[in-house]
C-alpha cells in the first residue's frame, strides 16, 4: 500500500488554488464539523484530499457572509473567509 502522505502535492502561499465538490448535505456537514473544530480549537487549519494538502494558519477576524436568495429556486450560501496569520509584532515604545 503506497503512504498517501508523501504522494501528496502541498498547496503553499504564493500559489492559486481551487477547488469544487457537489456532496449530499450530511458529507458537507461532517466537513464543517471538521472545519468548526480547528478553528475552535488551534490557530491553522489543514485541509488534505487523496491527491493534495493545505496548510493554513489563520488570523483574526473571521468574516462570515450568509446570503439567502429567496425567489425562484431558494438558495443559501454560507461564506467563510480566513485571513492569513501575520508574524508581525508591534514596534517598541521607548
Amino acid at each position: 500500500m503506497a503512504d498517501h502522505d508523501s504522494e501528496r502535492s502541498v498547496i503553499r502561499p504564493g500559489r492559486e488554488f481551487e477547488q469544487e465538490y457537489r456532496l449530499d448535505a450530511s458529507e458537507a456537514g461532517e466537513f464543517l464539523i471538521a472545519i468548526g473544530e480547528q478553528l475552535r480549537d488551534g490557530d491553522e487549519l489543514t485541509i488534505v484530499d487523496d491527491e493534495w494538502e493545505l496548510p493554513f494558519a489563520f488570523g483574526e477576524p473571521v468574516e462570515l457572509e450568509i446570503d439567502f436568495e429567496g425567489m425562484g429556486e431558494p438558495e443559501l450560501e454560507i461564506e467563510i473567509e480566513l485571513p492569513g496569520r501575520t508574524d508581525e509584532r508591534a514596534p517598541s515604545v521607548e
